[in-house]
């Protein structure tokens, strides 16, 4: 059986750094880790093609090649999972869908034929069966959640690796936070399952034999939740991996703030080659934070903590959001203020959405505050929700916001305070080739050409003279920044249409 693995495009959004890729030659930030796990979990006999359409178009021949599609996708990726379901069903090929948009919206999606939901470690083996027997049936859920330790290692081979500016890994999965609008509990559930060290070690001697040398992301939605794990074992098995082996892969994931509470923590992450978290800060308002479940981010100076974890050697972006019930229009210069002291440079910033499955979905729902769709992009100036604030101030509100935070003046302002803070162990002055062929594009895109060239000549004059061995880094963010501008331009415009 030929299996066809689809993975939807992404719109152009904050997190899709399409604009920041091309100074790298890349297509994609980061690979389809889902599918390339799937392709693991089927039958050795059946012959398996993955097309990721953030790297290359679907072709009419992949779909003749099949005999079944299998589609996974975010909610982000909804439009472009529309329109490659609507292609396979046009042509009579049967589709199988899964993962997170299908998990919790399956009923938008009529026309789907078989849907494998929750996790693939229980669902999928139940499917594989029926099929080979004739017999399968539409839906396969679970309530039930697998233990990690039967998770198969991903199909490296089926990537073309040299188009990603990153790979990705899974140590974790499940929350042990209540945060109301986070649909990572509902999904995954509140306890905490890792993999062995033994099996991440294994993933990454895989990526090391296919040569991937650039960065990793640990894809856990909190990887420090298991703290006990990684002291013990998981960290002082990295350091010795790479030890033994000469490994200089930097690693970035998501944590919550509370690593800042942990200095022992914090320097076994560097030394395993952690240089990057992203943390969801959400608010420097503790009414709203209390109001939401996020009590873990409450009574703590959050700044501090910031800073905290810059200077054991670990850039932080962050999480943050505006449209809580308890905002009034004071919070968005509050945002701002928080955001520039930080020096988080990349700040996602978006307003509040209702995600399927989610307690904030339920309780608004229940007051008839739902609006009936939601662009899982939360970040695009829009929102499914009916808000306390009134909705025009809100939206007006959170653009200048944006406008604000990603202009040149301020951004730069930001890259200037996080390298002031950031006290890497070990940060190299020296540009890579694709680092220093990226350097060269921007000067021209950001240095000639850009409205931003005076910031970014001045940024980068500052750090030759007092941090050269951050120029690498100063470089990247100038270039993130463009993406972001990018971004901004085109969610505030397309507002500006809605609205006319």
């Amino acid at each position: 059986m030929n299996i066809l693995l689809l993975y939807p495009e992404f719109p152009d959004t904050f997190w899709s750094f399409k604009h920041a890729l091309k100074f790298v030659k890349k297509k994609a930030s980061l690979p389809p880790l889902g599918l390339i796990t799937v392709a693991s979990m089927l039958p050795p006999a059946w012959q398996r093609r993955l097309v990721d359409l953030n790297v290359r178009k679907l072709r009419s021949e992949d779909i003749s090649w099949a005999d079944i599609a299998f589609v996974s996708a975010m909610a982000v990726q909804q439009e472009s999972a529309r329109e490659v379901i609507a292609r396979c069903k046009a042509t009579g090929l049967p589709v199988v869908a899964g993962g997170p948009l299908f998990t919790t919206g399956y009923t938008e999606f009529p026309e789907v034929d078989y849907f494998v939901l929750n996790e693939a470690e229980i669902t999928l083996p139940r499917f594989i069966a029926d099929l080979e027997n004739g017999l399968p049936e539409r839906y396969y859920t679970a309530d039930e959640f697998p233990d990690l330790s039967c998770t198969p290692a991903p199909e490296w081979e089926l990537l073309d690796m040299k188009q990603y500016a990153s790979m990705a890994i899974q140590f974790s999965r499940g929350c042990p936070y209540r945060c109301d609008f986070c649909n990572v509990t509902a999904l995954f559930g509140h306890k905490i399952r890792t993999k062995s060290s033994s099996q991440i070690i294994a993933e990454l001697e895989g990526l090391r034999k296919h040569g991937w040398k650039d960065s990793i992301f640990f894809v856990d939605d909190n990887f420090i939740a298991h703290r006990a794990y990684l002291k013990k074992e998981l960290l002082p098995a990295l350091i010795d991996w790479r030890q033994a082996n000469g490994v200089t892969n930097k690693f970035y994931t998501e944590c919550s703030i509370n690593l800042a509470d942990d200095d022992e923590l914090m320097a076994l992450m560097v030394s395993a080659g952690f240089n990057q978290v992203f943390i969801g800060i959400e608010t420097p308002e503790d009414l709203a934070l209390q109001a939401c479940g996020k009590q873990h981010n409450t009574s703590r100076d959050m700044l501090d903590n910031v800073r905290r974890i810059q200077h054991a050697g670990i850039e932080v972006q962050g999480g943050f959001i505006v449209g809580f019930d308890s905002d009034t229009p004071s919070i968005f210069q509050k945002q701002i203020d928080f955001i520039q002291n930080s020096g988080i440079v990349t700040a996602m910033v978006g307003i509040l959405q209702a995600l399927p499955g989610t307690k904030l979905y339920e309780r608004l729902k229940g007051e008839g505050r739902l609006l009936p769709h939601s662009s899982g992009d939360n970040a695009d100036s829009n929102t499914n929700i009916v808000p306390v604030m009134d909705a025009e101030l809100l939206r007006k509100g959170y653009r200048e916001m944006m406008n604000q935070l990603y202009a040149p003046k301020f951004y730069y302002q930001r890259i200037r305070t996080l390298l002031q803070e950031y006290r890497p162990h070990q940060l190299k002055g020296r540009f890579r080739m694709s680092q220093f062929m990226a350097f060269l594009r921007s000067t021209v895109v950001l240095g000639v050409i850009g409205r931003e060239r005076v910031h970014y000549w001045r940024m980068l004059a500052w750090t030759a003279v007092n941090r050269q061995q951050a120029l690498p880094l100063a470089v990247t963010l100038a270039i993130y920044g463009h993406h972001f501008r990018k971004v901004c331009a085109l969610h505030l415009k397309e507002r500006q249409h809605a609205t006319i």
